[in-house]
C-alpha cells in the first residue's frame, strides 16, 4: 500500500502475533466473575458528567430544535406543543438508556456464545492503549465494518473487558422490536434510527441534534457503521454521508475543539449469516429481526466459526485531517443554533473522510489462508469444481504462490504460524465445509442438498443451486480485493488496450475506475495516485517494466497479470450482462424491481447456453452496483414523477461504455482529465 495511507491512520499491529487472544483467558475462568468484574474506565474529561436522561432532554431544549419546530407548526398549521409531543416520541423511540447492569448481563451472554462459535477473538493491544487514552481527551467516534450481526456488540464487548468506556450505538429500529433483546440492547447503548426516513423535517432534526449533543457533551464514544447497512458481498460498502455529517458538525461549527475518529476492521475466517447472505443476493427475502428468529438461530452454536480479529486503528484528529480542506468561517455567518445547508466544500469534506475511514478499515483487515484459496477456485471453470474437482497439490502451491503476492502489495495476513502450511490450508478447507469438500486429493463445491421432489430438477433450479455455493465462495475472496483490485484494473487495461503507451493506460484505468466506484473504494479525486500505486505494485513483483512512458510486459510477468485480469472478470463480465439487457430493444423505461429479476433471467439463459461463465452476474448487489453507476454516468435518468423508481435509458451511452469494456474505442479517444466523467 502506499505510504498516504499509512500516514493518515493505518495503525495497529502489522503480523498476527501482536494481536493477543482475549478468549484464551476466559475459556479457564468464570463467566459470572468476567461480568461482574470492577468497570472503571477513565471517562472524557472535557466537561461535566452527563447522564442517559439528560441526552433527552438537552435535545428538547437545544434552540435548534425549538427553531425547528417553530418552523414546522408555521408550515403545516399545528400548535407547538402538537410539534413538541411530536418530537418527545421520536425521542423516546430513539434514546438508549446505558445502564452498566445490562453491559455486565451482556457481557455474560456474550462469553458463553463467543467462547462457543470461536475458536479466538484476537484484539490489538496497542490500538485498545490509544483509544484510552483518546477517550479523556476529545469526544470520540468508533467507525468499525459491517459484516456480521456479530458486530452490533462485540465492540462493546472488547472495551468492557479493557475498562475502556463503552460506547452509544446507532442500530436500525427493527431491533428494537425483538422481544426483550430490544430492550437489552437499549439499556447496553444502542439507539434506535428509522431505517426509511426520507424527507421528515421533523425526524431529521430531533436526530442530528441527538448525535450533535453526544459529541458535544461527550456522554461515550459515538459508534455507528460508516458504510451504514452490513455487506452482504463481505466487500467494502460505498459510506454513507448523513450520520457522518451530523458527527462532525460540533466541530464544523466550532463546539468541541477536536474530534478523533477510531477506524476499526473486523475480520472474520467463516462469518455466521454466510448461507443467508447467499440468499438474499439471489432475490429471497432478508428474515425480519425478531426474537423468535434469533432463539432458532442458536443452532450456529453448534459450528465453528474460526477466529475473529478486531483491529483498533490508531485515533486520527479531525482538526488536523480537515486542515485546506474546509473553511469552518462560514458556520459564523449564521447563529449556530439555526439550521444551516452543508457548503459544497463541507461536503466534500465529509465525504473525503468517509472514504478514507473505509479504505483504512480495508487495510487493518486481516486476510486468511482461505480468502487467498478462494480467489483461485473462483478462477477454474465452474463444471471443473463440480465433476472433476480441482487438484489439492495444485491448489495449495497456487496459494502459497498467491500468499507472497499478497506480502509484496501489502496485505496483513492472519496465516496461522504455529503449523505447516499445508495443515494451514488443509484446516482452512474444513472449516468451510459448507462450501467446499476435499476428497481423493481433489476439491469439489458443495452444491445445496436437493429436497426430496416429485419432479427432476430442472436447469434453472440448477443453476440458483450451484450459484449459492459460488457467492459464498465469492464473498470470502471479497476479503481480500481491496489488496489487489488497483494493480487488477491496470492489469485489465494492459489486457483490453494491447499497447505500452503510459498514457493511454492511464486513461483506461480511469474509465474502468469510474465505473467501478460503486463497486470498490476509491477515494474520490485520486485517479492519478491509484494508477501510481498500480504501478509500484506490479513493477514490485516484476510483472512490469516501467521506462519513460513505456510500460511492458516480460514474460516472468504474465502469471501475475493473468490472475489480477481474472480477479476482476467476474466484475466486467457481471457488468456488460446489465449493458446487454439494457441495450435490448423495447427496454427504454424499466422500474428497478422489475429490472433485477429480469437480468437474473437473462443471466441465467446467458450461463446455460456456456456465453456466460460467472454466475455472480445473478447478485443483486451487483446489479444494484451498475444501476448506480450508470446514474452517476448518467447513462440511466431516474424519473422525477416516479413513485416506483423509474429509470429511463440512454442506450448510446451504454453501449459507448460497453465498447470501451470491450476495446473497441481507442484510448486515444478517451478523457484522459484524472476523476472525468465517461
Amino acid at each position: 500500500m502506499t505510504d498516504t495511507y499509512r500516514d493518515s491512520g493505518r495503525a495497529g499491529p502489522e503480523n498476527e502475533d501482536e494481536f493477543v487472544d482475549m478468549l484464551k483467558e476466559k475459556r479457564c475462568s468464570s463467566d459470572l466473575c468476567h461480568a461482574l468484574r470492577d468497570f472503571t474506565p477513565s471517562p472524557y474529561k472535557g466537561g461535566p458528567t452527563c447522564t442517559a436522561a439528560d441526552l433527552p432532554k438537552a435535545v428538547l431544549e437545544s434552540q435548534y430544535l425549538r427553531y425547528v419546530v417553530e418552523e414546522i407548526a408555521t408550515e403545516t398549521g399545528s400548535s407547538l406543543e402538537e410539534v413538541r409531543e411530536e418530537a418527545c416520541v421520536i425521542l423516546e423511540e430513539m434514546s438508549q438508556n446505558l445502564q452498566l447492569g445490562f453491559i455486565r448481563l451482556l457481557a455474560y451472554i456474550l462469553t458463553k456464545v463467543l467462547k462457543r462459535l470461536f475458536t479466538g477473538i484476537h484484539v490489538n493491544i496497542e490500538g485498545l492503549d490509544a483509544l484510552r487514552k483518546a477517550v479523556q481527551e476529545t469526544p470520540v467516534i468508533l467507525l468499525p465494518n459491517h459484516r456480521s450481526y456479530m458486530d452490533f456488540m462485540v465492540i462493546s464487548y472488547i472495551l468492557f473487558t479493557y475498562d475502556i468506556p463503552v460506547p452509544v450505538i446507532a442500530s436500525g429500529l427493527p431491533l428494537a422490536g425483538m422481544k426483550m433483546f430490544g430492550e437489552i440492547f437499549r439499556r447496553s447503548g444502542a439507539f434506535y434510527i428509522r431505517r426509511a426516513i426520507g424527507s421528515d423535517k421533523l425526524y431529521w432534526a430531533v436526530l442530528s441534534e441527538y448525535v450533535r449533543t453526544i459529541v458535544k457533551k461527550g456522554y461515550a464514544p459515538l459508534e455507528f457503521f460508516v458504510e451504514g447497512l452490513r455487506s452482504r458481498t463481505l466487500k467494502s460498502l460505498m459510506p454513507k454521508l448523513g450520520m457522518m455529517h451530523m458527527a462532525l458538525e460540533p466541530y464544523f461549527k466550532g463546539e468541541v475543539y477536536d474530534i478523533k475518529l477510531v477506524p476499526i476492521s473486523i475480520s472474520y475466517d467463516r462469518v455466521l449469516e454466510e448461507s443467508l447472505l447467499a440468499h438474499e443476493l439471489l432475490g429471497v427475502p432478508k428474515p425480519k429481526e425478531s426474537t423468535a428468529g434469533l432463539l432458532k438461530a442458536s443452532k450456529v452454536l453448534q459450528n465453528n466459526y474460526g477466529s475473529m480479529h478486531v483491529n483498533f486503528g490508531r485515533p486520527m484528529s479531525v482538526r488536523q485531517l480537515c486542515r485546506g480542506k474546509i473553511n469552518r468561517c462560514q458556520y459564523n455567518l449564521a447563529p449556530r443554533d439555526l439550521p444551516q445547508k452543508p457548503s459544497a466544500d463541507a461536503q466534500a469534506c465529509v465525504s473525503w473522510l468517509a472514504h478514507l475511514m473505509v479504505r483504512i478499515q480495508e487495510e487493518g483487515s486481516l486476510i486468511s489462508p482461505w480468502s487467498l484459496m478462494a480467489c483461485l477456485l473462483l478462477q477454474a471453470p465452474t463444471t471443473v469444481l463440480t465433476e472433476q474437482g480441482l487438484p489439492w497439490h495444485q491448489l495449495t502451491e497456487k496459494t502459497l504462490w498467491l500468499r507472497k503476492l499478497a506480502l509484496d502489495f501489502g496485505a496483513r495476513l492472519s496465516w496461522p504460524g504455529q503449523v505447516p502450511d499445508p495443515d494451514a490450508m488443509s484446516s482452512a478447507v474444513a472449516l468451510h465445509h459448507s462450501i467446499v469438500r476435499r476428497e481423493a486429493g481433489r476439491v469439489y463445491l458443495v452444491q445445496e442438498e436437493e429436497r426430496e421432489r416429485k419432479r427432476p430438477i430442472n436447469p434453472e433450479e440448477d443453476v440458483i443451486k450451484t450459484s449459492v455455493a459460488v457467492l459464498m465462495m465469492a464473498a470470502y475472496r471479497n476479503q481480500s480485493l481491496h489488496i489487489f483490485v488497483r494493480p487488477a484494473l491496470l492489469a485489465t487495461a494492459i489486457h483490453v488496450v494491447k499497447t505500452a503507451q503510459r498514457d493511454e493506460l492511464f486513461a483506461f484505468f480511469c474509465v474502468l475506475r469510474d465505473v467501478f466506484s460503486n463497486e470498490f473504494i476509491f477515494i474520490p479525486g485520486k485517479s492519478s495516485q491509484d494508477f501510481e500505486e498500480a504501478c509500484v505494485l506490479l513493477r514490485k513483483c516484476g510483472a512490469v517494466h516501467i521506462s519513460g512512458q513505456e510500460v511492458t510486459v516480460p514474460d516472468a510477468g504474465l502469471e501475475v497479470l493473468s490472475f489480477l485480469q481474472a480477479l476482476l472478470q467476474p466484475f466486467v463480465d457481471s457488468y456488460q450482462v446489465m449493458f446487454r439487457y439494457l441495450c435490448e430493444d423495447g427496454v427504454h423505461v424499466f422500474a428497478e424491481k422489475q429490472l433485477l429479476p429480469a437480468v437474473r433471467n437473462l443471466a441465467t439463459k446467458l450461463i446455460l447456453s456456456g456465453e456466460l461463465h460467472t454466475y455472480e452476474a445473478l447478485s443483486s448487489d451487483t446489479q444494484k452496483n451498475v444501476v448506480s453507476a450508470l446514474r452517476r454516468l448518467e447513462a440511466l435518468t431516474k424519473l422525477k414523477a416516479s413513485e416506483q423508481n423509474e429509470y429511463r435509458v440512454n442506450k448510446a451511452a451504454v453501449r459507448r461504455i460497453n465498447d470501451i469494456f470491450c476495446g473497441k474505442i481507442p484510448p486515444q479517444m478517451l478523457q484522459t482529465t484524472p476523476d472525468a466523467k465517461l
